[in-house]
């Protein structure tokens, strides 16, 4: 039995129950799970407590209101989600509509299909961003509340003292991300680029925009043993980083 407990606690169910992302079949197994095992429930009220309790583990804080911010956008995404599917039923009788014309206007229903493809591609579309972006704030959500995710600050080197971050690494969840508080200012025609190397592998990040959300995580990828750098290249980003111009270093 607690072998049992102890898988369903390694889930990720309760996160998603908590950020209502679980299905029906999965939000009644949590609730029994919630309602039968106290070691459950005691993790799940855990969860729900904000992140004060975590701050006083560690010496670095979260970015203030940081938590409050990526609650906020999961409630805005999940309107804007129900707008879409609205907007979607509205499309699909549209489409309907166009499909029965076709029977009697053979010339314009080939033209009507023809733009029904394009619309349901874009549906289509909208709905794969939607699911990313919902997918980026469960994950967000999971790293600033488990316990077990660590904490470490990254400073720049003296070509960028006033650089500063926080990394914010789940080995648990295999969960890595960062938060740019500050970065320095730079001439019109350099930016930072950030990379990493995974699992031997160089992985570019893009560039890091100076003028961005202080408060916004940026993603990560996990592996054991990553490397993560900040570069400062030629403006627009380049295509492998230049070494000489590392200004941070990241190990997680």
């Amino acid at each position: 039995m607690k072998e049992k407990i102890r898988i369903f606690l390694d889930s990720d169910l309760l996160e998603k129950y908590l950020i209502g992302d679980t299905s029906t079949e999965e939000a009644l197994r949590v609730e029994r799970y919630i309602a039968m095992y106290p070691e459950v429930r005691e993790a799940y009220n855990e969860l729900q407590e904000n992140l004060e309790a975590f701050a006083k583990l560690h010496a670095l804080k979260a970015p203030e209101g940081l938590k409050e911010r990526i609650l906020l956008k999961i409630r805005m995404e999940r309107k804007q989600n129900n707008k879409f599917y609205k907007y979607a039923v509205a499309a699909s009788i549209a489409a309907m509509i166009f499909a029965g014309s076709a029977y009697f206007f053979y010339d314009q229903n080939k033209s009507l299909q023809e733009e029904n493809v394009i619309v349901n591609n874009k549906i289509k579309n909208l709905e794969m961003d939607m699911k990313v972006q919902l997918e980026d704030l469960r994950n967000q959500y999971i790293v600033l509340n488990n316990p077990n995710t660590k904490r470490y600050a990254v400073k720049g080197n003296r070509k960028a003292k006033e650089l500063k971050a926080v990394a914010y690494i789940n080995p648990v969840k295999k969960l890595s991300y960062i938060n740019v508080s500050h970065l320095p200012q730079l001439p019109e025609d350099q930016c930072y680029q950030m990379w990493a190397e995974v699992n031997g592998e160089l992985v570019n990040l893009g560039v890091i925009k100076q003028f961005e959300d202080k408060e916004k995580l940026l993603a990560l990828p996990y592996g054991d043993n990553a490397i993560g750098y900040i570069t400062i290249e030629p403006s627009g980003g380049n295509e492998t980083p230049s070494v000489q111009n590392i200004v941070a270093n990241i190990n997680y």
